[in-house]
């Protein structure tokens, strides 16, 4: 899993979080075997709701996804699989530009230490994580983490068969994206390439930096509250931070719609739906360790803010245009939304459509 020129020895990463990571709810066989039964219909009955809300459909005769429900070990080793893919090329391509690559005996050691500091966050995530689309990696894969699922609909108290739709609703909203319009995708990929091309750091100052980063992390998991600009560590030349920001509205837009579709199916689909919402984002708000990671690993409360501005953003749009003028957003890059535009959908309306933001 770890290459040679690997800035994280990911091997040791995954050994680490295994080794770290928390239990998940005691249960029987049978009821295991119930979970991931559910969960795999919830995710196929999710589909047709999220194409009948949205209008949209994956690309004809292309790849069926798989839906994959793992235990926390195996949402561990699908991420360390997955950042490997994404990371190790970049440093390559990053100590192919700067022309010169650190010793063997530091990339060694160096390696090994952010390992285990990834290690240790991945073990912490792992108990946090509901589903996910694989984007990166082995790519086209809809992960649904069954302890985690289970744990929070026990926690929430709520129905958990609303409650598995509802994440599912969620996590085949973000597989339909990248299925009906694959060349966003490539898109991110690109952009990701010209971060690469705009660093001009060599690679035995970004792994120092990465190393402080992954530090800054484990002291906010444990309660720390020190200053620290997080990933924006890494991010120096004002190119990088435009690609970031570029970046940054492409995932606020996936995700606000991902957020829209699991409220805008209603109560016909999810009977409990305004409680699931409720209670949900009564969670979100709690200032506990996994939000903290989060504001110091983005490095700024306001691209916390620009993440969450999506929903928002998804919905004026269609409160503007319907849902048919709000799915010219996936006709191509120009029409993503501008980081501005997240706060001020009338001006992605204004600019992509041309015409005056008039309420639908």
């Amino acid at each position: 899993m770890s290459s040679a020129s690997s800035m994280v020895d990911w091997a040791l990463a995954g050994r680490t979080a295994r080794r770290l990571m928390s239990p998940g709810p005691q249960t029987t066989r049978e009821d295991a075997a119930d979970v991931v039964r559910e969960l795999h219909e919830a995710a196929a009955t999710a589909v047709a709701h999220v194409q009948a809300l949205t209008g949209l459909s994956p690309v004809p005769g292309g790849p069926v996804p798989e839906v994959v429900v793992v235990d926390r070990p195996g949402w561990v080793d699908a991420n360390t699989a997955g950042m490997a893919a994404l990371l190790d090329p970049l440093v390559d391509a990053l100590a192919e530009k700067q022309g010169s690559r650190p010793g063997a005996l530091a990339m060694a050691v160096g390696s090994r230490v952010t390992g285990v500091q990834a290690g240790g966050l991945l073990a912490f995530l792992s108990s946090r994580v509901l589903g996910q689309y694989e984007v990166f990696g082995s790519g086209g894969r809809l992960l649904l983490v069954a302890p985690n699922i289970v744990a929070t609909e026990q926690k929430l108290g709520v129905d958990p068969t609303d409650f598995r739709l509802w994440v599912c609703l969620h996590e085949v909203t973000h597989q339909l994206q990248f299925t009906a319009f694959p060349w966003l995708k490539d898109h991110l990929e690109a952009e990701i390439a010209q971060f690469v091309e705009a660093t001009d750091l060599d690679a035995d100052v970004l792994r120092e930096r990465l190393q402080d980063v992954l530090r800054s992390l484990a002291d906010a998991v444990r309660g720390g509250e020190g200053q620290s600009e997080g990933l924006m560590a890494l991010i120096q030349d004002p190119a990088q931070r435009a690609v970031l920001d570029r970046v940054t509205a492409v995932m606020s837009l996936v995700e606000g719609h991902a957020e829209y579709v699991m409220d805008g199916v209603g109560p016909d689909v999810v009977p409990s739906v305004r409680t699931l919402r409720k209670r949900f984002a009564q969670r979100r708000k709690g200032r506990g360790p996994f939000d903290r990671v989060l504001r110091r690993l983005l490095g700024l409360e306001q691209k916390m803010k620009q993440y969450a501005q999506g929903r928002v953003f998804v919905g004026g749009v269609i409160d503007l245009v319907g849902m048919e003028g709000f799915n010219r957003v996936w006709d191509g890059p120009a029409n993503l939304p501008r980081i501005e535009e997240l706060t001020a959908p009338a001006l992605w309306v204004e600019r992509v459509l041309g015409r005056p933001a008039i309420p639908a």
